[in-house]
């Protein structure tokens, strides 16, 4: 069975019913992955798309473990053998890495899993981050505000959000310029 097809029903199954507003966030996020992925070569599109599927698996209750979806929802689809790429990317999405240094998981992270800097990357990292909660487009800068607003200024995901900042900042830019290119 196709690797998008595969992920779709996985994400689907985890997320659709306990958690519907994460759900329809992540269905914006994958329908982003595949009209951008055109700037990738063809063997990289379908991971780009799984990964934008299962970027969020983490966040379901039937797999919330140390609460660090990306790490959780990485070590989960690892353990069902899923495509080695598509697992590092979800572990790594969106800065992943700042928010485990904050809950002291970075070490773990960064033992288990290959931090894939590539346009991939930004292209899965662009889909999340221009994409808000319930599926609306937002530039990035809104998107982060969005996300301080929702969690208040003394959240983890706030303090680890100002410190990804440029960077996240920077993988969006790099998609917008690759995106005006075409």
């Amino acid at each position: 069975m196709e690797l998008e097809t595969v992920a779709r029903g996985v994400a689907k199954g985890m997320l659709s019913e306990s958690l519907p507003r994460r759900w329809t966030h992540v269905q914006a996020v994958a329908a982003k992955a595949k009209r951008i992925s055109s700037l990738l070569g063809e063997s990289e599109q379908p991971i780009l798309v799984a990964a934008a599927w299962l970027h969020d698996v983490g966040y379901a209750p039937a797999i919330v473990s140390t609460g660090l979806h990306a790490l959780d929802g990485a070590r989960w689809l690892r353990d069902r053998r899923v495509h080695t790429r598509v697992v590092a990317l979800v572990a790594y999405h969106s800065c992943a890495r700042f928010e485990a240094d904050e809950l002291g998981l970075s070490e773990q992270l960064q033992n288990e899993f290959d931090d894939e800097q590539s346009p991939l990357r930004d292209a899965l990292w662009y889909s999340d981050m221009t994409t808000g909660p319930d599926g609306q487009d937002f530039d990035v800068l809104q998107r982060l505000a969005e996300i301080r607003s929702r969690y208040g200024p003394e959240h983890v995901v706030t303090r680890f959000w100002s410190r990804a900042e440029p960077e996240i900042v920077a993988a969006v830019r790099r998609v917008e310029d690759r995106l005006a290119a075409v």
